[in-house]
């Protein structure tokens, strides 16, 4: 039994904006149900039930038919909460999880069989910290031979030191949330010119998610649009989009998922802007439906 409030908007508007066959969800998450996927002994974060059932209900209202579910630290290292809802839509879904650096090479092995793509690594207060540089640099020669990439989840006061490490390393990285810039410091800060510098580099990622945490507004976040449309039209092959569905340790009531599937639209206002954003990234990124192991 799991008592505590839910983190998500239980009536989301449907949205008016339609999105390209195809559209891709790169960033959400699961928690629980507790009573079948406890939530690690360690976490701080304990939220109310988030089931794959209920993100499934979103995607197919929102007319999201792919996803990329990234393990929540609220679960720790036990991905299988994660890999129970790949395991419920395969070849649409896949994830993204938590490990340790040194973790073993047939670990990889055993998740990229279940369907992940790729590594998470925190570098936020909030959150048990990330790998140092060197484990970085290890641990991606090893995801290298997964074909996997590096999710990097990072405070925007950290992009220039983190910067030089990413830019040489031999994988994909994505960087999540915009860099979790604040909007309300203007598009000109040095926070969002350095992560357009990193975006120089084109082995590096971002994902458009996240305009409602840059902002400081109410919907619809206009603070923050002008970040989302910047990255969109410098970096058009290398962006992706996610809802961050249910939402984790948002500052105000859930946001409306109906509304944040609406923003796409001013930030990536052409059909081509849109295909890219949402199906055609996303797939090269991924591989849906490939066997992505090296022969």
């Amino acid at each position: 039994m799991n008592d505590a409030p839910i983190t998500w908007n239980p009536s989301p508007s449907t949205p008016q904006l339609q999105l390209p066959a195809g559209a891709t969800d790169t960033h959400c998450h699961v928690f629980g149900p507790v009573d079948r996927f406890p939530y690690a002994p360690e976490s701080g974060f304990k939220p109310g039930d988030a089931p794959k059932e209920k993100l499934f209900e979103l995607h197919d209202m929102l007319g999201i038919e792919r996803c990329v579910i990234v393990q929540s630290g609220c679960h720790g290292f036990d991905n299988t909460v994660v890999a129970d809802a790949i395991a419920a839509r395969p070849g649409r879904y896949l994830g993204v999880a938590l490990a340790p650096p040194d973790i073993p090479d047939s670990h990889i092995a055993e998740l990229a069989e279940q369907g992940f793509r790729g590594l998470r690594f925190n570098y936020m207060s909030h959150l048990a910290p990330g790998a140092d540089p060197d484990a970085l640099r290890a641990l991606s020669k090893r995801l290298a031979d997964a074909n996997w990439h590096l999710l990097i989840h990072m405070e925007d006061r950290l992009i220039a030191e983190l910067a030089p490490v990413l830019a040489a390393l031999p994988i994909p990285v994505v960087v999540d949330h915009m860099g979790r810039i604040d909007a309300s410091k203007g598009i000109d800060q040095a926070p969002f010119a350095q992560l357009l510098k990193l975006l120089e580099n084109e082995h590096v990622w971002v994902k458009v998610s996240g305009c409602e945490r840059a902002s400081r507004l109410d919907p619809p976040y206009a603070d923050a649009l002008p970040f989302a449309r910047k990255l969109v039209e410098t970096y058009p092959d290398r962006v992706l989009w996610g809802t961050d569905w249910p939402h984790p340790n948002f500052r105000a009531d859930p946001p409306d998922d109906g509304g944040l599937v609406d923003l796409i639209g001013a930030f990536a206002p052409s059909e081509g802007a849109r295909q890219a954003l949402l199906v055609d990234n996303p797939q090269r990124l991924y591989a849906f439906g490939e066997d992505t192991a090296r022969q």
